[in-house]
């Protein structure tokens, strides 16, 4: 834990450089890559990184989501939680189950085969952490969009929040991100996360904020778990810190099997080119993102 926060904190110590190397045209200097140890990794191909958010329980997994830093863009595609799939060894599930069947090679393996690329590393959080995150923070801003009301006492979950802007934080903020009780179900809760997410981004990359950011990983203890090194860790949150971040969900159709309600996902490696036009030219694929 000491090495991970040590390399988190020299990341950010480092972000500045970092972005004139990221931005920069031309390859970097031989001496660039002596004074910053992570511009090794934030320079290379990009790779993508399987993010999970684990319910209470810590057995399925209430957010999954790719992230994946490429030159100066961010991109976070959220799954649904409530996606179709059907899998050789375990049969036919929601695909927020599956952590909890296979481990996170299974769930890897599944992922990558849909989305069409390799995922290279995982980052796993316990959503509980996100109330001590937050609190070291003394919160962040959104605007919720209507009264969220809904109690799970097998979870701990108590949710009571009324409409308007306003600074969440602690269980306040955890019942926000994880709320799917109306019209809107998994849909709506992924695009609150992404209110979520982008105003957690903007905090974090205040000044004030960069420096206690070993303290607020170092809080997560056991519920922040990955198998990368600190040095790439540390690479990853500096590309962050340097980029444009865009954040999109997959899209679905809801379908009812056997009394289980699901979402039929159009994954991306699923995609079909579109015939080619009179002319011979081909049609770029559709996208199956919403924004």
């Amino acid at each position: 834990m000491l090495a991970v926060v040590l390399g988190l904190g020299a990341g950010f110590a480092l972000s500045g450089p970092l972005a004139k190397l990221v931005a920069g045209a031309g390859p970097a200097k031989p001496k660039l890559n002596w004074t910053n140890p992570f511009s090794g990794w934030v320079t290379a191909s990009p790779e993508d990184v399987l993010i999970l958010g684990m319910d209470v329980g810590g057995g399925n997994t209430d957010v999954i989501a790719t992230m994946r830093v490429d030159g100066g863009q961010t991109t976070i595609t959220q799954i649904p939680r409530d996606s179709y799939i059907e899998t050789e060894q375990y049969g036919a599930m929601k695909i927020n189950a599956l952590y909890s069947a296979g481990g996170i090679d299974a769930l890897k393996r599944e992922v990558s085969s849909r989305m069409g690329r390799p995922i290279h590393h995982h980052l796993i959080i316990n959503l509980g952490a996100i109330r001590r995150i937050a609190d070291m923070m003394g919160g962040i801003e959104v605007d919720v969009p209507k009264r969220m009301f809904y109690t799970d006492n097998t979870q701990g979950l108590y949710i009571d929040l009324q409409p308007g802007r306003q600074t969440l934080k602690g269980r306040d903020l955890e019942g926000f991100l994880r709320f799917r009780h109306d019209e809107t179900g998994d849909i709506g809760r992924m695009e609150r996360q992404q209110m979520a997410v982008q105003a957690l981004f903007r905090k974090l990359m205040r000044p004030d904020q960069l420096v206690r950011l070993p303290a607020l990983m170092m809080s997560t203890g056991e519920d922040l778990r990955t198998d990368m090194g600190p040095m790439e860790l540390g690479g990853l949150i500096t590309g962050i810190g340097t980029t444009k971040l865009t954040i999109h969900h997959l899209d679905g159709r809801p379908f009812d099997q056997g009394g289980v309600s699901y979402l039929e996902i159009d994954w991306p490696a699923q995609a079909e080119p579109e015939a080619a036009d009179p002319e011979g030219g081909e049609t770029p694929r559709r996208s199956f993102f919403l924004f």
